[in-house]
């Protein structure tokens, strides 16, 4: 009885960043849990690769090239749906500076593509939601890809730190405005994943042991972890859970 509302059979979800990592993961947990997907990435290689795996679960999957800084190709792709139930907002980026060296076009990219295309990728697939007649019975469920830098600071990390900390607060005011309609909205936070992201950081031996001193548990979260959190948030099983962040971090922000 309680593992039937964990089905996402007749649901379909959007994935941001679909083609690597977290993105990845995602698409393929949502599509192994019987959603149907569309899928995201900036490289078509890669969405052939997972569109192929999302196929095998006898999910339907369909698949955009797209550059999610560009405004009028998302909206494109977002009204060009006839329906999307989930959304995963996860593409995003980093490059770690330190505050005082950060450069004014790192900055300014990252606030591009980690909060502006996050906020309009939100709004675009809200109102798509909001379109169905039966919304308010089936539900909806956005989450939006936050990370454990948006609850503590971290070094070499202030402007991610401020992507990540407004996410958070978005995630909150969206979460109200949009309770009406029955569509719940919350952040997954993971602390460090090993991805393609991640492992160029990860080649510094002391940031590598730095970042697992601060972690309890004391291992890197692997992106199946991060996967099977955002399943819980995009199914019926969270479905008294809105405005809030599942932290997926080992224990990092516990101390």
């Amino acid at each position: 009885m309680y593992l039937k509302k964990y089905n996402l059979k007749n649901k379909v979800a959007m994935v941001t960043g679909a083609g690597k990592g977290l993105g990845r993961a995602c698409a393929i947990a949502l599509a192994e849990a019987g959603a149907n997907l569309i899928i995201i990435s900036r490289t078509k290689k890669d969405l052939n690769q997972v569109s192929k795996i999302i196929k095998k679960f006898k999910s339907k999957c369909k698949s955009y090239v797209c550059d999610i800084t560009n405004y009028d190709e998302i909206k494109t792709i977002v009204n060009r749906q006839s329906r999307i139930d989930i959304l995963i907002n996860n593409a995003g980026n980093n490059i770690p500076e330190h505050f005082t060296k950060v450069k004014r076009k790192n900055m300014e990219y990252l606030v591009k593509i980690n909060t502006i295309s996050s906020f309009n990728i939100a709004q675009l697939s809200a109102i798509k939601m909001i379109k169905a007649k039966n919304r308010k019975k089936v539900g909806g469920s956005i989450v939006n890809m936050s990370s454990q830098m948006g609850h503590v600071g971290g070094p070499i990390r202030s402007v991610y730190n401020m992507n990540k900390f407004g996410l958070e607060g978005l995630t909150k005011g969206m979460a109200i405005d949009l309770a009406k309609y029955n569509i719940r909205v919350n952040t997954v936070c993971p602390t460090f994943v090993v991805t393609p992201m991640t492992k160029k950081f990860l080649k510094d031996k002391k940031f590598k042991r730095d970042t697992l001193n601060n972690i309890p548990l004391g291992r890197f979260a692997e992106a199946s972890e991060i996967a099977s959190a955002v399943v819980f948030l995009a199914s019926d099983a969270a479905s008294m859970v809105t405005g809030t962040s599942l932290l997926v971090d080992g224990g990092w922000t516990a101390k």
